[in-house]
Parts: structure tokens; C-alpha cells; sequence
């Protein structure tokens, strides 16, 4: 795969340069790129030689010279520009294998890849880290990495990864700790597997790793209705006692379905420390209530408002409390409906794996000026849904306007928005 520019920062260096959407850095220095990795770390000096294939295929060479580590104002395809590497493993839980034909390709592919772990927070199970990888990390002093562990038990994780090499890994994180490089590590709780007195070893052997572990995020099994091997998900009673284990244990936090299906409250921000794992749902729903806490409410508006936000199930409890707050400004009506999963059962509850189709089901009979959703229901970059229709597509459906957060774990763009529509009183 080459480095394939997509797009250009405007004012940038790359700009003046006259590169465009659709060239290619052949090399840099001479040195041909693996990665993005290797992207930043040669274009941090202050003279740089840049080989360029241009999109009519011509081959142009650059010579510059910037400030160090000024950035070029390039952005790729994908942040790996070789292979990625692939998963090896045969996970029990492996949500890509309990998907539906039909969704968009990219959604079956299954990377196990260090480099993708470091520059994107992906999670990796170093079941498929070779020695010159090691190497590599080790000369580079990459780091943090996330590291999905499930149980240090050597059989148990073979049989739950179904992969030999499972069993490696104590040695790996020790390795890492060893070589002073940082990480993080997700446990996804299967119960009957790495639950009850499995956990209590798993989290009893992590917390003889030392500093280098930075935190431990705890994550029930998300089981969809396309699973043909049945699969026991978390109920009250284990999201319960798991809390109890986890709250033993330094650095380790569950995340915020365990205390929503122990029907407790979520807890202060102190419990989640520095939030290193919320894009698991590790402290998410907090951070959405103390970013709303600090916002300014005006008293009233001018115009009559109705608003709806459409969340995720497990959502709900904060937008319920974030509603209840909104509806004390005169002139103002906000709706919560929780965007119930018809499409891979009820017992995916989260914001990420809504489709467009289960979004207009839910909003039917609903009647709003604006309803709010967050942009982590649509893929990245586009307005796409995991299904593939776009947000046109619900638009139509519903015959509703729509306003998509940026932010996932704030509500200001959508107060701001009632500001500016509402008018907000003197």
C-alpha cells in the first residue's frame, strides 16, 4: 500500500508545495516508509527530500527545508502504508464474527496491529508480535499501547483466543515493562470464562507489573442475535461482583455498563482517573455529565425550541439528567429517545453500532425542531451509518432535521445550538 495522499491542510507546507489529493510519497531521504510512524519521525528534521508520483504518473523529487518538526500538512489513505497486520486469532467474543453479510467491507477486517495500536488506540492481543517488531518498538520507544489481555491464565487464554501463542502473555507485558515502554490493557469479561476468580488472578498478576501498566479497563462481552454459538452476557448479579473484585485493585475501572447493569450510580470522576480508556465506554457517561455541570444555561429563550436527543441505550440515564436540567429554560422542550437495536439484538446498548434504519424506527411519531445525535454514529469522515445509508437517507425518512455533535462526550455544541436558534433572551 502506498503513502496516498487523500487531502492537503490548506496554508500548509504541502500546499505550497503544489502536492494534491491523489499523489504519492515515493520515499523520503531515500528511505521508502512503512508506516505513518516512519512518516513523522522523517519529516521531523529541517531539511527533508521528498520523491513524489504525481497523479498523471510523472515522478517529481522536492528538496525543502522547514523548521523541526514542523508538519508538512499531509494526510493519508491510512496510517500504515505496507500491510496490516492481520488477527491470527479465533476469538470466543469476536464481534467482527457476529456480523451480518452486507455491511461495509472494512467492518470484516480483523488487524492485530502494533502500529495501528500506538498511532490510534486499537487494541492489540500481541498474539502476532514478532521479534523485529519488538526490535522496533524498543529502538523507537513507542508507546503507549492498548492491549487487550482478557486473562493472564496461559490456558484459559488459549482456549478463549484460540490461538497457541495466547498463552505468551505474561512474557510480552513483561517485556514491555522491562523495555520501559507504557500501556494499557481491556479486559473483556466473558462470564463462565475470565469472570469470578479468573478476574481475581488476572488482575492480581497485572498489578505485579509495575508502572509501565497504566491502566486496566474491565468491558462486558457484547453479544449480537447473527451469533451462532451461544455466548452468556453479564447480567446484574456479575456486573455486581465484578465491581466489587475490580474496586481491590489500583488502576483498574469498569466501564460504565457494568455499574448500569448493577443499577448503581455512575461514579465521581476521581474513580476513572485520567479517563485513559474512554473510547471503551470507560468513564464516558461522566464525562458527558461534568462537561454539562460546567455549562452556562441561559434562563429563557425568545423562540419556542423543541429538541430530541437520540442516544444510545446506555446513554440514556445521562441525557435523561441532562434533559431534566434543559427543561428549565422557558420556551424549551427536550425529548430523549434511546435508539433501541432491533438490528443486532437488545443487548448492544451503544452509540457506535446504531443503524440508520433502527434510528428511523425509534423517531417515528417523534416531532422536534432539531434531534441530536453524536457523530460516532456515522463513520468517520462521512455521514454515512454502519449500515451504509447515509444520514440524507433518515433525513428523508423522517422528514426531520438533524444536528450532529462533533464532540461525544459534551453537549456544548448542542446548547449552543439552542442559543443560537432559541435566541437567547437579555
Amino acid at each position: 500500500m502506498p503513502a496516498l495522499i487523500t487531502d492537503i491542510v490548506p496554508n500548509s507546507i504541502a500546499e505550497e508545495l503544489e502536492l494534491s489529493k491523489g499523489d504519492t510519497i515515493l520515499s523520503i531521504d531515500g528511505k521508502i516508509m512503512q508506516d505513518l510512524i516512519d512518516y513523522k519521525f522523517l519529516t521531523s528534521s529541517e531539511f527533508l527530500t521528498l520523491e513524489i508520483k504525481k497523479t498523471d504518473g510523472s515522478i517529481e523529487e522536492i528538496e525543502l527545508e522547514k523548521d523541526y518538526e514542523e508538519d508538512l500538512g499531509i494526510i493519508f489513505e491510512s496510517a500504515v502504508f505496507d500491510k496490516v497486520k492481520p488477527c491470527l486469532n479465533n476469538c470466543i467474543f469476536c464481534f467482527v464474527a457476529q456480523q451480518p453479510k452486507g455491511l461495509r467491507d472494512t467492518l470484516y477486517v480483523k488487524d492485530d496491529d502494533y502500529r495501528l495500536s500506538y498511532l490510534q488506540g486499537t487494541y492489540i492481543t500481541t498474539t502476532n508480535l514478532t521479534e523485529n517488531d519488538k526490535k522496533r518498538i524498543k529502538k523507537m520507544h513507542l508507546g503507549p499501547f492498548y492491549i487487550s489481555v482478557h486473562t493472564t491464565n496461559p490456558d484459559l487464554r488459549v482456549k478463549m483466543l484460540k490461538n497457541p501463542k495466547a498463552a505468551q502473555i505474561m512474557d510480552n507485558l513483561n517485556w514491555f515493562a522491562k523495555n520501559d515502554i507504557p500501556f494499557h490493557v481491556q479486559i473483556v469479561l466473558c462470564p463462565g470464562y475470565n469472570d469470578g476468580d479468573e478476574l481475581k488472578r488476572t488482575l492480581e498478576d497485572l498489578s505485579g507489573i509495575g508502572d509501565n501498566l497504566l491502566s486496566v479497563a474491565i468491558v462486558p462481552v457484547g453479544v449480537t442475535q447473527f451469533r451462532t454459538k451461544k455466548l452468556k452476557t453479564v447480567d446484574k448479579q456479575i456486573a455486581q461482583e465484578t465491581l466489587e473484585i475490580a474496586a481491590k485493585y489500583k488502576k483498574v475501572c469498569c466501564s460504565d455498563e457494568f455499574f448500569l447493569l448493577a443499577e448503581r450510580e455512575i461514579p465521581p470522576k476521581s474513580y476513572y482517573g485520567c479517563f485513559s480508556q474512554l473510547d471503551d465506554g470507560v468513564g464516558s457517561l461522566r464525562t458527558l455529565i461534568d462537561d454539562f455541570d460546567n455549562i452556562k444555561l441561559p434562563n429563557s429563550i425568545k423562540n419556542n425550541l423543541c429538541i430530541t436527543f437520540a442516544c444510545s441505550v446506555a446513554a440514556q440515564k445521562a441525557f435523561d439528567y441532562i434533559a431534566s436540567k434543559l427543561n428549565k429554560i422557558n420556551r424549551l422542550t427536550v425529548n430523549v429517545i434511546p435508539v433501541k437495536s432491533t438490528y443486532w439484538g437488545k443487548n448492544i446498548t451503544v452509540a457506535g453500532l446504531i443503524t440508520s434504519d433502527d434510528l428511523v424506527n425509534s423517531l417515528k411519531g417523534n416531532k422536534s425542531d432539531y434531534v441530536i445525535i453524536p457523530s460516532i454514529m456515522l463513520k468517520p469522515y462521512t455521514n454515512l451509518f454502519l449500515d451504509g445509508n447515509s444520514l440524507d437517507y433518515v433525513i428523508n425518512k423522517t422528514k426531520q432535521k438533524f444536528f450532529v455533535t462533533k464532540n461525544n462526550y459534551s453537549v456544548s455544541e448542542a446548547v449552543e445550538l439552542i442559543k443560537k436558534v432559541g435566541k437567547v433572551a437579555n
